[in-house]
Parts: C-alpha cells; sequence; structure tokens
C-alpha cells in the first residue's frame, strides 16, 4: 500500500513545554485517520509541522515516501487547519475562484466541489450569509480544488449544530468514497468512530495507540448478566479463565472477556454449574470505554 506521510519521531517544544514528543506513524493511501486527544494534547501543532506551518524541533516526516520536495508535495495535499476565512462580500463562486488563482489552479472544478458540499444552490450567495456550518462546507470546497491526494482537517465540526456536525461527517464519507485519504484532528470519540478507520491517540504530545479504530486494545467485549443468585454468578465468572474483571451495578452483573466467547458458551457453563441466567447479553466495548481503559493504564504505568 502506498505510504501518503511518514512521521518519525516528531518532537515540537516551546521552552520547557513540550507540545509534540517523540511521535510516530503512518498515513497509509485510501484510509481515514483520526487524531484523537483532548484538548491541548498537540494534536494541531502534529499538522502543522507537517504542513510547514510550524517548525519541528526535532525528528522527520516525509511526504510520498519522499520522491519530491515537501514544497512540491505540499502542492498535492489540502488543508483546513484554521477558521473559514474568505472575503465576506463576495460569494461563493467568487471566493473559490480567488483561491483558484492564488494557487494558479485552473477554476474548472468550481461548480464540481461545490456540489459535493452542498453548496452550489448557494454559489451566488455572499459568504456572510452563509451559517458556520455552510462555512466550513466552503472551506472544505476549496481544499479540494486541487483535487489533493489527502485532505488534512483540524477539528472539523467544532461549533457546529447537530445537523452542521451530520453533514459534515456525510462530505467526509462522501470524499473518502472517492478514494482521498483523509487525515484529521479531534477531540471528539464520537466523530472518530463514526468517520475514520484508523485513528493515532494522543495525549501530553506522546503517542497511546496507533492503529484501527476497532483496535484500540485487544478488548473482546463483555457480558451482562443477571441471575436469582448473584453472589454464586458473580463466584464462577471469577472461576472461568476466559473472564477478567468482574463489576457489579445493582443485579446486573459484568464480565470483561480477556478471550473471545460467545453467549451460549459462557450461558452452558453457568447452566452446568446449576446456575440458570434471567438475562444475558453480549457487548462490545465503545471507543470511549476502550480508550478510557487505555489512558488509565497508561496514567498507572
Amino acid at each position: 500500500m502506498e505510504t501518503i506521510l511518514s512521521i518519525t519521531n516528531l518532537t515540537k517544544k516551546y521552552g520547557s513545554l513540550t507540545a509534540v514528543d517523540n511521535l510516530s506513524f503512518t498515513i497509509e493511501k485510501g484510509n481515514v485517520y483520526g487524531i484523537l486527544g483532548p484538548n491541548g494534547s498537540g494534536k494541531s501543532t502534529t499538522l502543522g509541522m507537517v504542513l510547514n506551518v510550524v517548525n519541528k524541533t526535532s525528528g522527520d516526516f516525509l511526504w510520498f515516501d519522499g520522491k519530491e520536495s515537501t514544497h512540491e508535495a505540499l502542492k498535492k495535499v489540502g488543508a483546513i487547519i484554521e477558521h473559514p476565512n474568505f472575503y465576506p462580500y463576495m460569494t461563493a463562486a467568487q471566493n473559490l475562484a480567488l483561491v483558484c488563482k492564488i494557487k494558479n489552479i485552473p477554476p474548472a472544478k468550481i461548480e464540481e466541489k461545490l456540489e459535493l458540499v452542498g453548496l452550489l444552490d448557494r454559489k451566488n450567495s455572499k459568504f456572510k450569509t452563509y451559517s458556520l456550518g455552510m462555512k466550513q462546507r466552503l472551506a472544505i470546497a476549496s481544499a479540494l480544488l486541487n483535487d489533493p491526494e489527502i485532505l488534512i482537517l483540524d477539528e472539523p465540526t467544532n461549533g457546529l449544530d447537530p445537523q452542521g456536525i451530520h453533514q459534515i461527517r456525510e462530505i467526509i464519507r462522501k470524499i473518502a468514497s472517492m478514494g482521498t485519504t483523509i487525515l484529521l484532528a479531534s477531540h471528539l470519540l464520537d466523530e472518530v468512530e463514526k468517520v475514520c478507520s484508523h485513528v493515532v491517540i494522543i495525549r501530553n504530545g506522546v503517542k497511546l495507540y496507533t492503529g484501527p479504530v476497532d483496535g484500540i486494545n485487544a478488548s473482546h467485549g463483555f457480558f451482562e448478566l443477571r441471575a436469582k443468585d448473584t453472589a454464586r454468578l458473580q463466584e464462577l465468572l471469577g472461576n472461568h479463565p476466559a473472564i477478567g474483571k468482574i463489576t457489579l451495578n445493582g443485579d446486573l452483573v459484568t464480565a470483561i472477556l480477556e478471550e473471545p466467547m460467545d453467549a451460549e458458551v459462557i450461558n452452558e457453563y453457568l447452566f452446568e454449574k446449576g446456575l440458570s441466567l434471567c438475562y444475558l447479553v453480549k457487548r462490545k466495548q465503545s471507543l470511549e470505554e476502550q480508550f478510557l481503559q487505555l489512558t488509565n493504564q497508561t496514567n498507572k504505568a
């Protein structure tokens, strides 16, 4: 698979503050990557360094296997790392035409990109009349004018209402389905879970995990169970080698799996031990639960 971006031991220090600490990961073509972390974790600084708007302290990054200079490589990159900034008294079409002129791009694809982001019917409306969500969609259209191989978005749904968030996420999915690689920074677990195939989790500038979204840890899910004899249920679960942590909330017992197991297997095991269940369901840990578990483990280390 073609490598779009390789980051190796990238570090950024502001005096005694280390904003990004020895960060390494790779972006492969055709995937949607999320850099996930709380505000102040180093997401925007990382994007700024690879886009050459923030000077790195140490480490390195290579675009497209380093076959061309960063300046030339960035011509194949579309990015939005600040709030949309267009001329308020110019129309959407006029603003995009100006972007084309500045970037020396043919204006032929203006209407195509406006249609992609759902703004073709408002192409002659002045930018000042746009809602925040529409402004963000226009910025995405602007970043796509050069048909980039990768689109970089920094907190793309920040400040938007639920409808605006939904529209941006649908546009991201549509762009990805057309083969464009996407790298977005977000502090929203829900956003990464819904639109990204891969995730890089960072906290205080340090990478905690990189890989597929559904593989943040080796989670095999968990069972939720109820029985008339709750104490006996907990005892039997505790004796099973595939069961890890067990918690009790009221009469609901939660048992974390440490290896794969189907619900019928645990049901059969408990029945053979003389215990009948009145409730059993297997669930997968959400991204939030896995993220919290990961950061808690890191805190203890």
